[in-house]
């Protein structure tokens, strides 16, 4: 590159047709100037500025490298370098498009050469690459090293998150096969209220109402879900019902909620570090979490030994606690429950085990991520022992699918199953009164799975 340094480069023909990548010329220019900002510029008093005062900085350093070395470039080119520029220095390169674009909700990166998105619920792959691999994993490393973390072949996989609070996980060979993986679950800046989820034919207005007044009336609820179901999306809607006037405590692995209300504190689990030493789990956090004068503690996602605490904290005083757990039933998802108790160290009989549960949780929340890539909330059930002792996860309200139309979308109606859940004198007496009728419509039958 130290031929730009006394001599003007030949004019090249523009060669863009859409992606920074188009253009080699550009692509040349970008690694140049990149090296001088490295060698001469102040990165980490650029990285302190806002967005439109770095770039002001970076395009009169660059202006002033230019300048220096006699190059002229068309303008689009300069607009097209200077964005560049900023990505690949302080930003996250080829994905800045993509982090930037509100409607998409997941980025995957397989190796190099492939970049997929989702957008509506479907994947489709992008005109986006890297340059090689090694590129990818400068961009991974952008993410982690601020966090204290690594991913190297001693740590091959990594968990991490965005200044805006995306979800970004990482896997690198040897355990990949297909060079560096990348999955990012984009952190949407305005969360989800109830209404959107109306709008998205997530729910009907009947299950929302009945939802809310749960909330509202302390009731312990489970969300269950597969992955990419929508199960945070809906924990973030559901904490919103909650009364301003009580004092909230959120425990994620990875902070994504974001509830729009007065004293709400939230604490994030930590992984070891580079020697092993000062892991926060999520068990420790629920405990110290008991200490913090909560009304209510809402748990991101059980997913070992710490269900135990959060069923615990539960039982304890602490009602109208909201937890998720990856489960495909209601059913599944107490069973799940169950094993996770026992992983715990408690030797205790399964029949007391299931006592225990049965009396922290009132109602399970099952959401399902359809073939079409909808989401919706498929079923709301009611946990009730019955005379003998025996646990029963009785339907209120479901998701009946009913077919599939020509452009593979799933078509399906929500329907109250006739059931009257027992919960109802508990919500009168918070004053929250359904409507009977609420629980009448559709097909008269309670669909009861014995556990």
């Amino acid at each position: 590159m130290a031929l730009f340094k006394n001599s003007r480069p030949q004019k090249v023909q523009d060669s863009h047709k859409g992606s920074s990548l188009d253009n080699p010329y550009v692509d040349e220019l970008v690694n140049h100037y990149k090296a001088r900002l490295l060698r001469e510029a102040n990165l980490e008093a650029l990285t302190n500025l806002s967005q439109g005062e770095m770039r002001l900085r970076i395009e009169q350093l660059v202006s002033q490298f230019m300048t220096e070395e006699k190059v002229v470039i068309p303008r689009h080119d300069k607009e097209l370098l200077l964005t560049r520029l900023i990505d690949e220095s302080v930003g996250y390169g080829p994905l800045e498009p993509l982090l930037n674009d509100e409607s998409i909700t997941e980025i995957l990166i397989n190796g190099s050469q492939e970049v997929f998105i989702e957008r509506g619920g479907a994947l489709e792959l992008t005109n986006i690459t890297f340059r090689d691999e090694k590129h990818v994993r400068h961009i991974i490393d952008r993410v982690v090293a601020p966090l204290g973390r690594r991913i190297d072949e001693s740590s091959p996989m990594v968990d991490a998150r965005l200044p805006d609070g995306s979800r970004v996980n990482a896997v690198i060979p040897p355990v990949s096969l297909n060079g560096t993986l990348i999955s990012i679950r984009k952190f949407r800046q305005d969360p989800f209220k109830m209404f959107d989820l109306l709008a998205f034919n997530s729910l009907s207005e009947g299950m929302s109402e009945f939802l809310q007044a749960i909330v509202k009336s302390k009731m312990n609820i489970l969300i269950s879900g597969g992955t990419g179901s929508g199960k945070t999306t809906l924990l973030n809607v559901l904490g919103n019902s909650i009364p301003v006037r009580e004092r909230v405590i959120t425990i994620e692995d990875s902070a994504e909620l974001k509830l729009d209300k007065s004293n709400v504190v939230g604490m994030e689990a930590r992984p070891p570090n580079v020697e092993g030493k000062g892991e926060v789990s999520i068990r420790q956090l629920v405990k110290n979490a008991l200490r913090m004068r909560p009304d209510r503690i809402i748990v991101g996602e059980v997913r070992g030994p710490e269900a135990f605490d959060m069923l615990q904290a539960m039982n304890t005083g602490h009602e109208g606690s909201i937890t998720t757990v990856h489960a495909n039933t209601p059913s599944d998802a107490l069973r799940r429950i169950e094993g996770m108790v026992v992983m715990a160290g408690m030797d205790l009989p399964t029949h007391i085990v299931r006592e225990y549960i049965v009396g922290a949780l009132d109602i399970i929340v099952q959401g399902e991520r359809l073939t079409d890539g909808s989401r919706r909330i498929t079923s709301i059930s009611e946990v009730v022992v019955d005379e003998d002792g025996k646990i029963h996860v009785h339907e209120i309200f479901k998701f009946q699918k009913y077919g599939i139309d020509g452009d593979g979308k799933v078509l399906g109606d929500f329907t109250a199953t006739g059931y009257r859940p027992k919960c109802i004198e508990r919500l009168q007496i918070f004053g929250q009164d359904l409507s009977p009728k609420l629980f009448e419509e559709g097909e008269s039958y309670a669909s009861s799975n014995l556990i």
